[in-house]
C-alpha cells in the first residue's frame, strides 16, 4: 500500500508541476502580447506623408518612328523636388533605400534615380530633389499619339514615383524593413496651356510649367 501510495503521489506531483509550467507559459504569452499591445496603443506609428513640391522639365522630346503604326521614342529630363515629414511624435524612419522615377499613364519613362539614405527624426522633414531622365525610351503607339494629344491640348499629367523600403524606430527597438510606395501627381501646362498645335518638339525653357505643389499618395 506504501509503495502504491508514493507512486500516486509522485503522478499528483508531475501533473502539478505540468499544469504550473503550462500556466506560466500562458502568462507569458499573455504578457507579451499585453506589452505588444500597450506600445502600439501609446506609438501607433504613422505612415510618413510626401508632397510634391515642385518639377522643372529641362527637356521632353518624342521622335517618330519609321514605318506605319510604329510609335516613337521618348527623350526626357526633369528634376522633381519631393518633400517627406514625419508625423510621429515617438518614433523616427529610416529610409535605407528608394528610387524616385517618373511615369506617364502608368509607363515608366525614366530610370530609377536612387534618393539618399537618410534618418528621420521625430516630426522630421527631409526634401529630395533628383534629376529624372531617360533616352531612347520605346513609346507604343497608342501611348505616342496620347503623349501629343495631351501636349496639343495643353496640358500633360505625369507621376512622380518613389519605391524603396523604411524602418521604424521607438527608442532601441528598430522593426524590419516595410516597402514604400509614393505617388505624386504632377500636373504640367504645356506653353502657358495653349498647347502645342500638334508639334511635340519639347519647346523652350518654361515650355512646361508646372501647376502647384500637391500632397502625394503613400502606402506602406
Amino acid at each position: 500500500m506504501s509503495i502504491k501510495y508514493c507512486d500516486q503521489h509522485k503522478d499528483c506531483e508531475r501533473q502539478r508541476l505540468y499544469r504550473r509550467c503550462c500556466a506560466a507559459v500562458v502568462a507569458v504569452a499573455l504578457l507579451v502580447l499585453l506589452v505588444v499591445l500597450i506600445v502600439w496603443l501609446v506609438l501607433r506609428p504613422t505612415k510618413p506623408r510626401f508632397y510634391l513640391n515642385d518639377v522643372t522639365v529641362v527637356c521632353l522630346n518624342v521622335t517618330s518612328s519609321s514605318g506605319s503604326g510604329a510609335g516613337g521614342y521618348l527623350t526626357v529630363t526633369m528634376q522633381a523636388t519631393v518633400a517627406a515629414r514625419n508625423p510621429n511624435e515617438r518614433v523616427g524612419i529610416y529610409y535605407d533605400r528608394a528610387d524616385a522615377f517618373a511615369e506617364y499613364r502608368g509607363a515608366q519613362v525614366t530610370v530609377p534615380t536612387a534618393l539618399p539614405a537618410v534618418y528621420q527624426g521625430h516630426l522630421d522633414a527631409s526634401v529630395w530633389s533628383p534629376f529624372l531622365s531617360a533616352a531612347g525610351v520605346p513609346l507604343p503607339p497608342a501611348l505616342a499619339v496620347a503623349l501629343a494629344q495631351d501636349e496639343t491640348a495643353g496640358y500633360l499629367l505625369l507621376t512622380v514615383r518613389v519605391d524603396g523600403w523604411i524602418r521604424w524606430k521607438a527608442g532601441a527597438f528598430i522593426t524590419d524593413h516595410y516597402h514604400l510606395r509614393v505617388r505624386c501627381p504632377a500636373l504640367l501646362t504645356v506653353n502657358g496651356g495653349q498647347g502645342s498645335y500638334g508639334s511635340n518638339a519639347g519647346g523652350a525653357a518654361g515650355y512646361f510649367r508646372f501647376q502647384r505643389a500637391a500632397a502625394c499618395v503613400v502606402d506602406v
